[in-house]
């Protein structure tokens, strides 16, 4: 009888641990992707407000913008997932990588819209 409750109760435990360890495996977006994506809401926000002005503030947000894209991009070159992950974790990394890579490419494009169109054209040469 006794050791059909110790049977249980480790039975028990192993069913628990897999459910924790189940939860880890769904890894998704990691603590340095997380402060990347907030970055570059900030300078998502810095592209509206360059889209919004005129002239030299138009020209000054844009440079702001630029520079926080490059430092963004530095940032997203340096990341790598993390030791002991497993395939699936790392699959799910990189998926994650990819959507901020497309994001930062947007951006760009965007900005470089922006400066087409705000830039004057000179047609007398």
């Amino acid at each position: 009888m006794n050791n059909k409750i110790i049977n249980t109760l480790i039975a028990t435990a192993f069913i628990a641990s897999l459910g924790f360890i189940s939860t880890g495996a769904m890894a998704g977006r990691d603590f340095f992707q997380e402060q990347l994506i907030q970055n570059l809401q900030v300078t998502k926000q810095k592209l509206k407000q360059a889209e919004a002005a005129k002239g030299a503030e138009q020209q000054k947000l844009m440079a702001e913008h630029s520079q926080m894209l490059h430092d963004n991009m530095v940032t997203c070159r340096e990341m790598k997932p993390k030791a002991g992950m497993t395939e699936s974790e790392r699959d799910e990394w990189f998926v994650e990588h990819q959507k901020i890579m497309d994001d930062l490419m947007s951006q760009m494009m965007e900005e470089q819209k922006l400066a087409m169109t705000s830039a004057p054209c000179d047609t007398t040469k």
